[in-house]
């Protein structure tokens, strides 16, 4: 994930001590999707994804390159 440009941890008030939420859009990711991130202290903001490519989307829900690939093998 990437914030939007102009805009940081330091323009959101982050102090690196919070815990995120993502909405992760139920999995259904696009590359460059904008996803919401939530705050343990409340606060919310969009930042980019950056997944890029389908591929990249599709090892991330098969929880990384290597589970792909071995899923492929069977």
């Amino acid at each position: 994930m990437q914030f939007k440009a102009g805009e940081s941890a330091d323009s959101h008030g982050l102090k690196g001590t919070e815990t995120f939420s993502i909405d992760m859009q139920g999995g259904n990711l696009k590359v460059g999707q904008d996803i919401e991130v939530t705050t343990n202290t409340g606060k919310k903001f969009l930042v980019t994804c950056r997944l890029d490519t389908e591929p990249e989307i599709e090892y991330l829900k098969n929880g990384g390159i290597l589970q792909y690939v071995l899923r492929k093998l069977k």
